[in-house]
């Protein structure tokens, strides 16, 4: 009975994956960057209603999951699970897929801000550093809330951020946000802010007058290497 059932779950979504307009969305997905739902129709070559039905189903089944940020809803894989099972059936049939191609004027995409903390390339690099160094603990699907670890406090004390004075503010802590063009997390909340008013004051990064953009200093890179372990690449 068991495996009768299981047989019958993994045909239902055999099915909703073998679709080819719903097979090329879910493989439009698997760099990891999120996409929306017209941007997920242009990929298929269907009209954004028809994308909307097939992403309902692909919902269903747990094969993407949906964000909303701003007046935008962005789809992503539903798990790494749904991403070994496409690159499994891409063994299989062979080929290769084209890649996200950014759109985003490079100096907004190299480093801006996203109200009050680092976005672009710059977020992105910091976020993933935060999480390989263990520093951060949760977050694990966008908007979900991060916690400090001890190691994560001690360093970002650190770093200068006042972290009592952090937790003692009103809005969340710290959280997966979703970066409009690198479409990955960068992180978000108060103690996102904290650091980049670090950052501003301690001229490892500046503003660029008129803009969100930020540059990072030649500083800037030398203390970002030595005390988080990014290599300089984005400014």
């Amino acid at each position: 009975m068991i495996a009768a059932t299981t047989d019958a779950g993994a045909a239902r979504i055999a099915a909703a994956i073998g679709e080819p307009a719903r097979a090329r969305m879910l493989y439009s997905l698997s760099d990891g960057r999120a996409r929306t739902s017209t941007e997920l129709a242009a990929i298929a070559g269907i009209t954004p209603s028809t994308a909307s039905v097939h992403l309902q189903r692909l919902k269903a089944y747990e094969l993407v999951t949906a964000v909303a940020q701003g007046k935008h809803r962005y789809y992503t894989l539903g798990s790494v699970h749904v991403a070994a099972a496409l690159e499994a059936l891409s063994v299989v049939a062979g080929g290769e897929r084209s890649r996200l191609v950014p759109v985003a004027p490079a100096h907004l995409r190299a480093a801006r801000t996203c109200y009050d903390h680092i976005a672009g390339t710059l977020g992105v690099r910091l976020h993933d550093r935060f999480v390989a160094l263990r520093w951060l603990t949760g977050g694990a699907t966008d908007r979900a809330s991060y916690d400090l670890t001890p190691d994560g406090e001690a360093a970002c004390a650190a770093l200068g951020i006042d972290i009592a004075a952090v937790r003692g503010s009103r809005r969340r802590f710290a959280f997966a946000c979703l970066d409009w063009s690198e479409r990955r997390s960068h992180l978000g909340g108060a103690l996102a802010a904290a650091l980049l008013d670090v950052a501003l004051r301690r001229r490892w990064v500046t503003r660029e007058p008129g803009t969100r953009a930020l540059a990072v200093t030649a500083s800037g890179r030398r203390e970002l290497a030595k005390r988080i372990g990014l290599a300089a690449e984005a400014d």
